[in-house]
């Protein structure tokens, strides 16, 4: 995608961090000047949305938070007005993001995924064809995760089970030293409809699960007051291997939900009007049984689960049979994701290497390639090396501002969306300006080749990046960047050692100062 420079980081424990992603190297700068670091934070958090968001972009982004914020201090330093400043910043970013969904070409083939793949892993092959090889097994919506392999070499396998958006209640349940997870093997699963409150109600179902020494998954519409409270205490005192989750979605979709995990798990679900089922009355065989759980603050899955094979297939069936009826796009979609989740199953990465920093750095990449191509395959591609930004500035032109202070944004970021190309051809280690100049004068579908230092066909070459990279990109920059412009004054805490001095030295904090001092 661009010819970045690679980055050592010195770590206090280990061995050196090697990358070339931008958003690890903002993450490890820290700078002694009080000033100075508050202005590399916000670059940080620019760069951590960006991440998030579309999985990669962050140094598009963070170049373009810079030049908006250098540009807008020295225009506000000149007495322009920062409010009708960041109006046509945002302005014009509106006009761009437009312009990008124009532009924008869908990426539909395994073939094309794997291209878009490759290049978001730094032109690594493997990883690109591992990618679409993954998303060919559980489908483009399919959950796909990268983990440690226990060889030299990359391996995807797929594991049948589901996901859904919900951690556990209290962090009190994690029981992984490394990634705040909740882990378990073999595990039980009690599924209810209702609240639990009453400690009394989930008794029965911790007496059976001690006795046949199985970890135990509670999934309810909540869990509160004494119940929690008791489940949380026995975890800690005598280790009781137990954790508690929200049930996900609402209303139908949630019931749907739950019935779709005791399908999947064998398991039966409590509280259900209909059945009358109260969670007191459990019996063993009333519980979901589950061969791997893994829980975060922010998910939950339940992989290989023991349900039975022809209940799972009607029930897949029944979804099927749904998705033809429904006219609801927010149905069709609901409908979509169960699906996903009942057939298809979880993709994993497992990605090999000769040492831990090999490892490491790759899994960086394969995540990185991952989350550009879920985003490539979600809003489709644009022309790469910046080249995307550099088509959108002629449109700049046709807007109509308000006021002088408007125009002065939307020249702002017109020249703000040169930086990133310009960037690219830098580290090449050619002359920047001079071959934007000429991308300008070329037509649309050309752009500079920074790798072979030649003007070419970009798509055809393949130097494409994802349309939601770009435009994430270009919209976190914005918003922080002319937020920063229009900042008066930095407030930090004070020194402990040497206060008098420190209060000689408040008066240069201007906003104007500090945009000196920041950049």
């Amino acid at each position: 995608m661009r010819p970045g420079r690679t980055v050592i980081i010195e770590q206090s424990w280990g061995s050196p961090k090697v990358t070339k992603d931008g958003v690890t190297v903002a993450k490890a700068i820290d700078l002694k000047d009080k000033y100075q670091n508050i202005g590399a934070k916000l670059v940080q958090d620019v760069a951590n949305n960006t991440n998030e968001e579309a999985g990669d972009g962050t140094t598009t982004a963070t170049v373009l938070a810079r030049s908006i914020a250098k540009e807008g201090f020295e225009k506000i330093s000149k007495g322009a007005n920062p409010v009708e400043i960041r109006r046509g910043v945002m302005l014009a970013v509106d006009t761009v993001i437009g312009e990008l969904k124009k532009m924008s070409k869908p990426v539909t083939t395994p073939e094309e995924i794997a291209q878009v793949a490759t290049i978001s892993a730094n032109g690594d092959k493997e990883i690109g064809e591992l990618i679409s090889d993954a998303m060919k097994k559980v489908g483009r919506k399919g959950v796909i995760t990268v983990k440690d392999g226990k060889t030299l070499h990359d391996e995807l396998e797929l594991i049948e089970g589901m996901k859904f958006d919900r951690g556990y209640i209290s962090p009190y349940f994690i029981n992984t030293a490394k990634g705040q997870k909740c882990e378990f093997q073999d595990a039980y699963l009690l599924l209810s409809e209702k609240k639990i409150s009453n400690v009394q109600s989930i008794v029965p179902a911790l007496e059976i699960a001690n006795a046949h020494r199985k970890p135990l998954v509670i999934v309810a519409e909540d869990i509160d007051g004494e119940a929690l409270s008791t489940l949380v205490l026995n975890r800690l005192k005598v280790g009781l291997q137990v954790v508690a989750v929200k049930a996900p979605g609402f209303g139908d979709n949630r019931k749907n939900q739950l019935k779709d995990m005791a399908i999947a798990t064998g398991g039966t679900v409590f509280g259900d009007e209909v059945l009358g089922l109260n969670v007191d009355d459990i019996q063993a065989h009333d519980f979901g049984k589950v061969g791997e759980v893994v829980v975060t603050k922010d998910d939950t899955m339940l992989l290989k689960g023991k349900g039975d094979k022809t209940a799972i297939e009607k029930r897949i069936q029944e979804i099927v049979e749904m998705l033809e009826v429904t006219t609801s796009e927010y149905e069709k979609e609901k409908l979509n994701e169960r699906l996903a989740k009942l057939s298809d199953g979880v993709a994993v990465l497992k990605i090999g290497g000769t040492s831990d920093v090999e490892v490491n750095e790759k899994k960086d990449r394969v995540t990185d390639a991952l989350n550009a191509t879920r985003a490539a395959v979600e809003e489709g591609i644009v022309l790469g090396g910046g080249c995307a930004l550099l088509r959108c500035i002629p449109a700049l032109g046709t807007l109509q501002p308000v006021n002088e202070d408007q125009k002065i944004g939307i020249e702002i970021v017109g020249k703000a969306l040169k930086i990133p190309a310009i960037t690219i051809v830098k580290n090449a280690g050619a002359e920047g300006s001079l071959i934007v100049e000429k991308i300008l004068q070329s037509p649309p579908e050309i752009g500079y080749d920074a790798m072979a230092g030649e003007f070419v066909k970009m798509v055809e070459k393949g130097i494409i990046d994802p349309t939601k990279v770009v435009r994430t990109a270009l919209l976190d920059a914005a918003g922080v960047a002319s937020l920063l412009a229009t900042a008066e004054t930095v407030v930090t805490e004070l020194p402990k050692d040497d206060k008098a001095q420190a209060m000689g030295g408040m008066g240069g904090m201007g906003g104007a100062g500090m945009g000196g001092d920041m950049f």
